[in-house]
């Protein structure tokens, strides 16, 4: 006798109880998995797991944000993979609407939202990742070079390659630097690197190592010095990658 297929799984990033109940119920005809987590780190635990076709979550939890979980995922995009996720929040106002307007956040859902918005919010993540193409595109050097050259260039390979060995000369001074503030907890040096780095990575096309460059920074920024040592050995390993 075979087995039934998995069923879709979605994730709940929200700590209220009342409104994980509301959730649960709303969408218990659907067909779905759901998946419970009361706080960022619970829900990050839950993407290295395993897939999830959506991610609702809310924004002002205990510890960690919901702009934290989006810095994450932008840091770490195969930890969404080809899901989805939608912001859940009461203070979805027009400044918070500007600060979602990012990649990775496909859909705003104001808190309190409807019964019929969720199930349609569901349903379109679920079709999406229906049609979604099931072979990834190849990721190349060569592409990120050619993407840098056209985007911050104007198509002088020449210009680009003369920075790039520039930087590459620079990375080890980097990478020694970052490794004595991270074992001083030295955020301050820490945060500047990460901030120069950004900018770098980002002109030499690696626009997914300059978003931990970022994710560094604002880790730096806020203090958070446990953020920080987890996201520079990540860091490093691009920068050593790279030289």
């Amino acid at each position: 006798m075979t087995g039934t297929a998995p069923l879709p799984r979605l994730l709940l990033v929200e700590d209220d109880a009342s409104l994980q109940r509301f959730v649960a119920l709303a969408l218990d005809d659907l067909g779905i998995e759901l998946v419970v987590a009361g706080s960022v780190d619970e829900a990050l635990a839950q993407l290295r797991a395993g897939p999830f076709v959506l991610v609702i979550s809310d924004l002002m939890m205990p510890g960690r944000s919901g702009f934290e979980l989006i810095d994450t995922l932008a840091a770490e995009p195969p930890l969404l993979g080809t899901g989805r996720l939608a912001i859940f929040s009461a203070g979805i106002n027009p400044e918070t609407s500007l600060r979602l307007q990012r990649p990775e956040v496909w859909r705003l859902l104001p808190k309190p939202c409807s019964v019929g918005d969720l199930i349609a919010c569901v349903q379109d993540a679920l079709a999406a990742t229906a049609t979604a193409p099931t072979t990834p595109a190849v990721h190349t050097e060569a592409a990120d070079d050619a993407t840098a050259i056209a985007r911050y260039f104007g198509g002088n390979a020449p210009l680009f390659q003369a920075f790039r060995d520039s930087c590459l000369r620079q990375f080890p001074a980097d990478l020694a630097a970052g490794e004595q503030a991270c074992a001083a907890g030295d955020l301050a040096t820490l945060r500047h690197l990460a901030h120069s780095l950004k900018s770098v990575l980002l002109t030499l096309g690696r626009d997914e190592d300059s978003a931990l460059a970022k994710s560094l920074e604002d880790a730096c920024a806020a203090g958070d010095a446990g953020q920080a040592r987890e996201l520079w050995p990540r860091l490093g390993h691009v920068l050593h990658r790279l030289r």
